[in-house]
This record gives C-alpha cells, sequence and structure tokens, in this order.
C-alpha cells in the first residue's frame, strides 16, 4: 500500500478517511488542529464531499458527531484537552447512549502546557465513560488505530476514545495505508429510544455498558497494541503507555531491553498482564506520558512499595516525558546534545507588528487610567499576551468564554465598571451565553469584542463571528446606542478612548467592536 509522511494528527485524519468516515467536527485548538485542516485539504474528502466545517465549539461538534452516529454513519470528533471539557457533558452521556454508526473522539493533551492552560489526562475521560481508550506509541498506530477504532466503536455500540500528546501530534514519520473502505449506508437505529435519556431508558443503557466492561477487558488483552515482552532482568519490570514506550526504546541500541515491559496501547488495562509483572519483577516503573493514571489504578489506595513513578518522584509530577527522564528513572545514562545557542533558544510569545490588538489595549489601558487597576478579565486568544508587557493590561484568563461571566460576577461583587476583553471566534464558541446573562440582568459591564476576523491564535481558521458580530450582539438585545465599531489604528486612538471612556461610564452592557484583519491572514492572502 501507499506509504505517507504524515504528522501524528494527520495520521489520524487520513486512517479515519481510510476507515470510511464521512463526517469530521471540530473547534480549533492546539495540538488537534491539523487533523481537522487535514481532512479538509484532501482531495479525496472533497472529491466526496465528507463533512470537514468547523463547529462553533467543542459541544457542538460533539454532539453533531453524535447525531451522525444516529444516522448511521461514521463520525469523528476532534479536539484539545481542554475542548473535552466543554464536551464533556455529551460524551459522557453518548457512552450511555452508544453509538449506530462508529464514533470516534480524538483529543490531543498538551503535558508540559506548550499552549494550554492545564496538562489534564484525556484518559481519565475514557475510565470515568467506562468507555474504550486508544493511545498510540507512533504515527503508524495512531492511522491504525483511526482507521480500525470505528470497527471497535460498531462492534461494541459504544464511541471509542483515541488520545495522543503533542509530540506525536507534531512530529512526522512514514506511515502505510490501508484500502479504502466505504462510508456507512445511512441506516437508523434498531432500539427507536437507544437516544432518548429519559431516567428509566437511562438506567438500563447504563446497566448495558457496565453488562460490556469484561468485554472491553478481554478485546484489550488481545488488542495488538498492548503487549508483554518479556526480559531476563527481573529487577525492574516496565510499563510503558503510548508515547512512553517509544521514549523508552531510544534508550537501548537495537530497541532491545533487558527488563520485561509492558506496552500499553489500548484500555481497559489487562489485569492480568499487570499482575503478571508485578509477581515477577522486583518492581515496575511506569511511563505514563501525562497524569499517574495507570500508577493510582496499580498502587490502590494504601499505596504499593513496588511501583514507581510520578507519585514516588522517580518520573517528575509535572511536564512530558522524554527520553532523559526515563533513563535517570532507571538509572542509565541520560544524554544531552550541545547547548542552544542563544539566537535559536526560545523568546516569549508576543503579537506580532500591525496587530489591531495592540491599538485596542493601548486605548483601553488610557480609558481606565481613571479607574485604577484590576477590572479587565480576558479570553483565551492572542489577545491574551495583553497580560505581558508593555500592556500588562488584563487580569484574568481562566477558560474560553469566562472573560464575559467573569466582569458580571465582579461586577454583581460591586467592581464597577468591569470590563470583558474577548475575541470574535471565542465569543461565538462561548461568550455569547454570558453576554445574555448581563444583558437580562443590564449588568454594568463593557465587553470588547476585539475582532480580527478569524481564529487566529491556532492559525488562522474560519471565525463563525464573521459578518454577523453586530446581528449577534443586537439579536441578544445589546442597546444599538451602545454597541458601537471601530476600526483601532494609531489615528483613531483618540476616538477609541473617548468611545471607551462613555462605555464605561454607561450603567449598563455595552459593546465595543474594534475591528480588524489579522496581519497574518492579510499577509497569506497577498501571497495567493
Amino acid at each position: 500500500m501507499q506509504k505517507l509522511l504524515l504528522l501524528g494528527a494527520e495520521a489520524i485524519a487520513q486512517g479515519a478517511l481510510d476507515g470510511g468516515m464521512s463526517g469530521i467536527y471540530a473547534y480549533p485548538g492546539t495540538p488537534s488542529t491539523e487533523i481537522t485542516e487535514h481532512v479538509q485539504n484532501n482531495k479525496y474528502a472533497i472529491e466526496n464531499d465528507i463533512h470537514r466545517q468547523w463547529s462553533a465549539n467543542e459541544k457542538t461538534a460533539m454532539e453533531s458527531g453524535i447525531g451522525m452516529s444516529y444516522a448511521g454513519k461514521r463520525a469523528m470528533v476532534c479536539m484539545k484537552h481542554v475542548g473535552l471539557n466543554v464536551a464533556a457533558d455529551a460524551f459522557i452521556n453518548s457512552a450511555i447512549t452508544g453509538v449506530n454508526g462508529g464514533l470516534v473522539i480524538t483529543v490531543a493533551d498538551d503535558p508540559s502546557m506548550h499552549s494550554s492552560q492545564n496538562e489534564q489526562d484525556s484518559r481519565f475521560y475514557g475510565k470515568f465513560s467506562l468507555i474504550p481508550t486508544l493511545e498510540p506509541v507512533n504515527q503508524q498506530e495512531a492511522y491504525d488505530m483511526a482507521y480500525h477504532g470505528f470497527q471497535l466503536s460498531e462492534k461494541f455500540k459504544v464511541p471509542v476514545l483515541i488520545r495522543i500528546t503533542t509530540r506525536l501530534a507534531h512530529s512526522r514519520a512514514a506511515v502505510e495505508r490501508q484500502p479504502q473502505l466505504a462510508e456507512n449506508e445511512m441506516s437508523l437505529p434498531e432500539n427507536p429510544r437507544q437516544f432518548v435519556l429519559l431516567p428509566s431508558i437511562a438506567r438500563q443503557q447504563y446497566k448495558t455498558l457496565l453488562g460490556l466492561q469484561e468485554k472491553f477487558e478481554q478485546a484489550s488483552k488481545e488488542s495488538a497494541y498492548n503487549k508483554y515482552i518479556d526480559g531476563e532482568n527481573k529487577t525492574k519490570g516496565i510499563i510503558a503507555c503510548g508515547l512512553g514506550y517509544n521514549y523508552l526504546i531510544e534508550n537501548f541500541e537495537g530497541h532491545t531491553l533487558p527488563y520485561p515491559v509492558l506496552k500499553i496501547g489500548q484500555y481497559p488495562v489487562p489485569k492480568d498482564l499487570v499482575a503478571k509483572m508485578m509477581n515477577e519483577c522486583d518492581e515496575v516503573i511506569i511511563l505514563e506520558d501525562g497524569y499517574p493514571i495507570l500508577e493510582e489504578l496499580i498502587n490502590g489506595m494504601l499505596g504499593n512499595d513496588k511501583v514507581k513513578g510520578r507519585l514516588d518522584g522517580t518520573i517528575p509530577r509535572d511536564g512530558e516525558l522524554n527520553p532523559n527522564i526515563v533513563a535517570k528513572a532507571l538509572g542509565i545514562s541520560e544524554i544531552y546534545g550541545n547547548p542552544i545557542p542563544y539566537i535559536v533558544q526560545g523568546r516569549p510569545p508576543a503579537m506580532c507588528q500591525g496587530c489591531g490588538h495592540i491599538d485596542m489595549y493601548h486605548s483601553l489601558n488610557e480609558a481606565l487610567e481613571e479607574y485604577g487597576d484590576g477590572r479587565v478579565f480576558s479570553d483565551i486568544g492572542c489577545y491574551t499576551l495583553g497580560a505581558f508587557a508593555p500592556f500588562n493590561a488584563i487580569n484574568s484568563c481562566v477558560d474560553m468564554g469566562a472573560s464575559i461571566t467573569m466582569a458580571k460576577g465582579a461586577a454583581d461583587a460591586g467592581l464597577v465598571p468591569s470590563v470583558a476583553v474577548i475575541g470574535d471566534s471565542t465569543f461565538t464558541h462561548s461568550g455569547m451565553t454570558g453576554l445574555l446573562d448581563a444583558i437580562i440582568e443590564k449588568t454594568p459591564i463593557t465587553v470588547i469584542i476585539s475582532d480580527n476576523s478569524t481564529t487566529g491564535m491556532t492559525g488562522g481558521q474560519d471565525s463563525h463571528a464573521l459578518g454577523r458580530l453586530e446581528q449577534i450582539c443586537t439579536g441578544l438585545g445589546i442597546e444599538p446606542e451602545h454597541l458601537r465599531v471601530i476600526v483601532p489604528l494609531k489615528k483613531n486612538h483618540a476616538e477609541m478612548v473617548a468611545m471607551m471612556k462613555e462605555e464605561l461610564a454607561y450603567d449598563g452592557v455595552s459593546v465595543i467592536i474594534p475591528r480588524r484583519e489579522c496581519i497574518q491572514t492579510i499577509g497569506r492572502k497577498k501571497k495567493k
């Protein structure tokens, strides 16, 4: 079969396409973005009209994926780890409804928080939801898991979670393709009440899910993704989960280890394979790229002196794995290259020259001088860099959409005026409902929707807000005289400051939209 050089994220996309996927649903989020972009640019997907448009947020993506599964087709839903929090209601309930067509949810975690607010491990959601979870070691397994994931989903009639991390998502390797499978024909569920989660139905569906757990474990025991590799030296045993296995074998010439190794790529983990290692080895080191989820399961409440990992300090409690961390845990020599020259060392992120957010923040800082510091609640996007010098303009960044609701809560507490700074794409992702709360209560907040006409932070994907912001705001109930639009340029600085001062003084909800297209998307259009 054809071989392709693919990122891990692209391998998942290609595997899903070759596996008969009819639609992909996602909201951009690093390190998951390239999965959907690969489908959007794929010739087969375009010619066969595979659904590949961005969703407003992860919750709507998840629900749309469930809807496609309901109609008998195969669907994939993609997001980064914190996006799964947004989608959690639908995701967890999808385990209770079960599926009709295959449903695979791919979540890209970000240990070390390269571009995220936390390090959460999505395997927790798989365990919490009681569904099979897959974790690839390399790009080939990422492709294979996506390709076969729909079959696994349809076999047990439950959704399947694929969990990857940043290094796998953003590194390349050769991937061998499988034969292209045809899409499913549309078909409705045999059980007409399967997706109706009234309590009486949900209770029965939950019993069905619980009854499948032994089958899930047996499937994991038989899975090619789980493998017990024996070794002569029983002083140590090593359980390596997902990418941790790659970091392990990099430390040994020929990838041959003297110790027994349990490679884990499919969950739930087979208990008998873990018991075999615990009985045979003096101590067991667990390599997990993320939380000590498996370590806690094996340790139990009272702990086990044999088990070594993140909880006892053998592996650092935070951050991503790497070969040197693994080497140190095994007591072998660490290998470091030459120091990185200063000229190529990492620099703190900064807004692009010509970015409209810069002029917005200069104006906002001046407009707020008479009120003092501590009044600006921001959101997730390029404009979050307003927390750094020279702006030092914002006081919060918690989760998508929280700027408006935090400003509302602060105003309710008496901090008036309070200001929310949110981007156009984040506003349509999860800011609209917070604005509606403020409008209903006529809360004295000023909402600045810094509109750069794209989803800038993740690479310039189309924003659902494009050409619709004013209509959305007036539709929610903003008074037209307190909906202001301006172009954030130096020549408009005085006008923007005056506008902001007027709205800060207003005893109610106002929205200011500084609108200037992202300088990066302008540059790309010129190149095209």
